[in-house]
């Protein structure tokens, strides 16, 4: 289910992205050759016009063929002044940026709609609604917790032990509980992608630090309520969260990319497609709107890192442009398309060093 809902958050977060692309195109009259989800070989595609809409087999991406872009093979006539390479440098900038401004609007909307529907938010006890759930939030390796299957995103409904048991339960009452009841196995009952299911814990002692003859079962508890706002609240919120959003992530790219020179980058944190499944699972677990909060942010990720000026983002084809209206002549064709291939495979080379890292982390 987990790569279900990553591949359809995937595919809505590239569509948006190279809508953006498609539609600045078409208004400033370039002709669109191929609009494609995913990257070749194609599996099908559907001409419409002078377009062809096209899915691919690699799902890490997509792309808008706009003619002419690379500058080779451009035709005279009305097909070259409708090449991206003839239009103006503004409207060549525009394109260049439509899909990072689609991502970051759309991210803003997701938050929003988030907003509106209720977002699940760790509240103190004494904030707490009667509606409140008891989450599990991390679970301590090789605890009594992880080795009986517990995870982060579990919502606990009851705990019992013989003819004890509560369902009222908040971080207190369910650490006094375990203490109380720490000569036998606990069971526990949660609700996880919407299935009941309940298992038998046996606390042990060592696990807190600051006082490690309680028992524990090595789980970290918060208790969450559902937070809705208002239409207008939503909307300014939703601006805030995004610019705040934005903000942190440019600063925690600088800072992994300035250490990667240096050669000190820690990788260790940094999540490529297959940590990012595990990621969706966990935030679909706590309910749409953390799904749709966390498909925002993955968004705004993709919008940073594509203004970045390297070769074959978007960013690096910006670069290109500028200099091209600064020294007032077009950059060698040949020379670009080599700083795109090359930037586009460092990419490649990128995600699947990633990826085996989350591969590793997995094992």
């Amino acid at each position: 289910m987990s790569l279900l809902i990553f591949l359809g958050v995937l595919f809505v977060l590239v569509f948006v992205h190279e809508l953006g692309h498609f539609m600045i195109a078409k208004w400033t009259g370039m002709r669109v050759d191929e609009f494609g989800i995913g990257f070749p070989p194609k599996v099908f595609g559907i001409q419409r016009g002078e377009t062809l809409y096209s899915i691919n087999l690699l799902p890490i991406g997509g792309f808008v063929k706009i003619y002419g872009e690379d500058s080779v093979g451009v035709e005279g006539g009305d097909m070259g002044n409708r090449s991206f390479t003839s239009k103006s440098k503004w409207a060549q900038s525009a394109v260049l940026l439509a899909g990072i401004t689609m991502n970051i609007l759309f991210a803003w909307l997701f938050v929003a709609i988030a907003f509106g529907i209720g977002v699940q938010t760790s509240v103190s006890e004494e904030e707490a609604s009667p509606e409140a759930q008891l989450a599990i939030t991390n679970v301590l390796p090789d605890g009594p917790a992880a080795n009986a299957s517990l995870k982060s995103g579990m919502i606990i409904t009851s705990v019992a032990s013989g003819e004890n048991k509560i369902t009222e339960l908040a971080p207190s009452t369910f650490s006094s509980f375990v203490a109380a009841h720490s000569d036998t196995p606990i069971t526990i009952t949660y609700n996880y992608e919407g299935e009941m299911r309940l298992v038998q814990v046996l606390p042990t002692t060592g696990i807190i630090a600051a006082n490690p003859e309680q028992p524990a079962i090595g789980v970290a508890l918060v208790q969450i309520d559902t937070v809705r706002r208002g239409v207008g609240e939503a909307i300014t919120d939703s601006f805030m969260y995004v610019l705040n959003g934005i903000r942190e992530i440019t600063i925690g790219i600088s800072s992994l990319v300035f250490d990667a020179v240096r050669l000190k980058a820690d990788f260790s944190q940094v999540a490529g497609p297959v940590g990012i499944v595990g990621l969706v699972g966990e935030a679909s677990a706590f309910g749409i709107s953390s799904l749709l909060i966390f498909t925002a942010f993955i968004s705004l990720n993709l919008a940073v890192i594509n203004v970045l000026p390297f070769p074959a983002l978007d960013g690096g084809r910006l670069l290109f442009v500028i200099i091209e209206a600064v020294k007032g002549s077009p950059i060698n064709p040949v020379y670009v398309s080599v700083l795109n291939t090359v930037g586009f495979v460092l990419l490649l080379a990128l995600m699947v060093a990633v990826t085996w890292n989350d591969i590793l982390r997995l094992i």
